[in-house]
């Protein structure tokens, strides 16, 4: 007896075959089988998504193909999880077999299914015995929670969520993290925790944490990772484990919100402002945001936290007032850290009053000697790797510019090249200017390398304590290429080997430096002024979270003569958001900012979407763009019931992205607006239909690609 079953399989993006596809099976099986199904002339992973009433229209049911088979071994994934996806396909716009199958391992798409077998015999995906689990090992050690960490956890507790903790840096909020965990997996059994970070350097050290706290009660196994720096076979490993039940806590970065976890029933998304949690490639989903989604059909509580919350999170948790009904978020508050720390205090050094051409102050750079002879710890922070940014021509004014970007390749003084870190094209410096033959070529600007450069020769001959040169590491992208790279260097500052630490954003947030007194940012006044309208919200958060590097040990900071020192080096001092950080006081900006954005229109107040083209040539990829928009406007507003759509939607023009060349490839974008998320959902499931006839027609023929960017991050 043949059954009918819709099966999702990963179909190229934007093709006209964006469902599930019909087959045939021998067997009836349930929704969210895995299965083997042929495409062509291959033979792909599916996944059943639900019953069919026959085969296709118009086509003969001994036509339709037949599945291969169901990969035994492996329970269906469950309805909530199917749910989660087709939402987070339709809301992102994009093919549900496309999101479905990135959602799973690459590896679970290769193995056969005799080498599949093999691995779950191997006990990766056994079923945990919860009742031997739970009665076996011993209970975690839990740090004694502070007043504040109390009653943020006994509000979680009797509300349903889902709740933003906002809580300063130093106030524990992990522990607040351990201890919820550790409540629920003792009143339930067979219940499962997602605790989400937003980098891949960050999972380390929680894992660690996690790891201390629960595996001696309920087994090595029962804290797994997910993040893109696994292998592919760890990868299948965690995931079989968290499907399966076996791990109790699942800990991992973005990709992480699509973990199968049938006993999901909290859900934690640490520094939840931090743009990492959006995807930029693919489809381009929130995971901050599916997290909360996926609360609500998992029926599990959804906990977020930051000290500097996203506008968007800090509005949902508004409280009720007599004019304003409240978000739709609890807000947790723990303004104090833990024990006496205070709070670093904020200097801002006027860079108009200094020398021409001064990188580091003569007030810093005491304040850094001061730190170094009393043992403590500096942290010098420049969001930018790299010696310089440009090298540069003074006779002829040549640039370093990448010949396939429109930007500049940026000079790396180590290995003498010259990088662009948009396609990664790389050449050795020359020895003179390849337009004018001048041997006086010179950086322009500076990067963390450079910086790490002059601090060493502005510090020569400051020694430590006991006697011994000062030591400076840098941190970044480059110095921790190599595997196991980081947790080195992270190690040697844990240990105090190290004196000043020079780095990028990725020693700014999430690390717990207990030695850390005095923090500077070098060169921060870049985004003050930026076209983006979410550039002065980035710059306080990373401020903000790296003004909470120092002064973390109220032990060392009271033994010191001075308290920890957050050292601000601008040229515009008196800008409110320098006011606001020097107060550390981030409702007093949030407000400021939302006002701001209430009167522009601009989200949370307002819903957008970026329709992004690539193609040969800009004129190609604009006039894609214009077709497009000038096609949904004369066919949609005809449509029966598209008129209140249309008058709520905003489609401006096309326009070249901002670095508009990257990689020989032209790339320009188009911003949709409206007041109403449900008129915005609307339009673009209508206009996919329109984009794909207009990438058809002769005057477009140049295009590469195009997608739509939902919620975008970065205009």
């Amino acid at each position: 007896m043949n059954h009918w079953i819709s099966v999702a399989v990963q179909t190229p993006a934007h093709s006209s075959v964006a469902g599930p596809l019909t087959y045939r099976s021998e067997l009836p099986l349930p929704p969210g089988t895995l299965v083997r199904a042929p495409l062509g002339s291959r033979e792909v992973l599916g996944i059943v998504w639900s019953p069919a009433d026959g085969p296709p229209d118009g086509r003969a049911a001994e036509a339709t193909r037949t599945i291969a088979g169901a990969l035994e071994g492996i329970e269906p994934l469950s309805a909530p999880w199917l749910e989660l996806v087709a939402f987070a396909a339709g809301y992102y716009q994009r093919a549900l077999g496309e999101l479905a199958l990135a959602a799973l391992p690459p590896q679970l798409r290769e193995l056969s299914s005799t080498q599949l077998a093999r691995r779950l015999k191997a006990g990766a995906g056994k079923p945990r015995d919860v009742g031997a689990g739970n009665a076996a090992g011993k209970s975690p050690d839990f740090i004694a929670l502070s007043d504040q960490q109390a009653l943020a956890l006994a509000e979680f507790d009797s509300k349903p969520g889902p709740f933003l903790l906002f809580g300063a840096t130093g106030s524990g909020k992990t522990e607040v993290y351990l201890h919820a965990v550790a409540a629920l997996l003792e009143r339930d059994p067979g219940a499962q925790a997602l605790v989400m970070v937003p980098e891949i350097n960050l999972t380390p050290q929680l894992e660690a944490r996690f790891n201390a706290r629960f595996a001696p009660r309920y087994g090595d196994r029962s804290v797994v990772s997910l993040h893109s720096g696994m292998t592919h076979p760890q990868r299948l490993k965690s995931w079989l484990a968290a499907h399966s039940g076996a791990a109790r806590i699942v800990l991992g970065t973005r990709m992480a919100v699509f973990a199968s976890m049938p006993g999901l029933k909290l859900i934690v998304v640490d520094e939840e402002h931090d743009p990492s949690y959006k995807q930029q490639e693919g489809a381009r989903y929130s995971a901050r945001d599916l997290a909360v989604y996926r609360g609500r059909l998992d029926g599990a509580k959804v906990l977020l936290g930051s000290a500097t919350p996203s506008l968007e999170s800090w509005h949902h948790s508004r409280p009720a007032t007599a004019d304003d009904p409240g978000g739709r978020y609890t807000r947790l508050v723990m303004p104090g850290r833990i024990g006496d720390a205070g709070f670093p205090k904020v200097r801002r050094v006027d860079m108009n009053h200094q020398p021409m051409k001064t990188v580091f102050s003569a007030p810093l750079l005491d304040a850094i000697r001061a730190r170094v002879a009393r043992g403590e710890q500096s942290m010098v922070f420049l969001n930018r790797r790299g010696y310089a940014p440009v090298l540069h021509c003074a006779d002829c004014g040549w640039k370093s510019e990448c010949p396939h970007c429109s930007a500049f390749r940026v000079f790396h003084k180590i290995d003498r090249t010259l990088r662009c870190h948009h396609c990664g094209f790389t050449e050795r410096v020359p020895r003179a200017c390849p337009a004018c033959g001048n041997i006086d070529i010179a950086p322009l600007g500076r990067g963390t390398e450079r910086l790490e450069e002059h601090l060493a020769e502005l510090l020569e001959g400051v020694t430590r304590p006991d006697g011994t040169p000062i030591r400076i590491v840098r941190i970044d992208a480059d110095t921790t290429k190599l595997k196991g790279a980081l947790e080195t260097q992270l190690a040697q500052v844990h240990s105090g080997e190290v004196d000043v630490l020079v780095g990028t954003q990725m020693i700014a947030k999430g690390h717990d430096f207990r030695r850390i007194t005095l923090v500077a940012a070098v060169n921060p006044d870049g985004a003050l002024f930026s076209s983006d309208f979410r550039a002065p919200e980035r710059l306080f958060s990373l401020l903000m979270q790296s003004a909470g590097r120092a002064g973390r040990d109220a032990a060392l900071v009271a033994a010191s003569d001075s308290a920890s020192e957050m050292w601000i080096q601008t040229f515009h001092p008196a800008h409110p958001l320098f006011e606001a950080l020097k107060k550390h006081d981030y409702p007093a900006f949030a407000a400021r900012e939302l006002q701001e954005r209430q009167a522009a229109a601009m989200p949370p107040f307002s819903f957008q979407a970026l329709v992004r083209a690539e193609a040969r040539t800009q004129e190609v990829a604009q006039g894609f763009l214009n077709a497009a928009s000038t096609g949904a406007q004369d066919t949609l507003a005809a449509r029966e019931g598209f008129e209140e759509v249309m008058a709520r939607i905003t489609l401006y023009g096309a326009v070249p992205m901002t670095v508009q060349r990257v990689a020989n490839v032209e790339r320009a974008q188009m911003l949709v607006e409206s007041g109403s998320r449900a008129a915005l959902q609307r339009f673009l499931a209508a206009w996919q239909e329109i984009l794909r006839q207009t990438r058809t027609e002769p005057a477009h023929k140049g295009l590469i690609r195009w997608a739509i960017d939902v919620d975008p991050l970065t205009i």
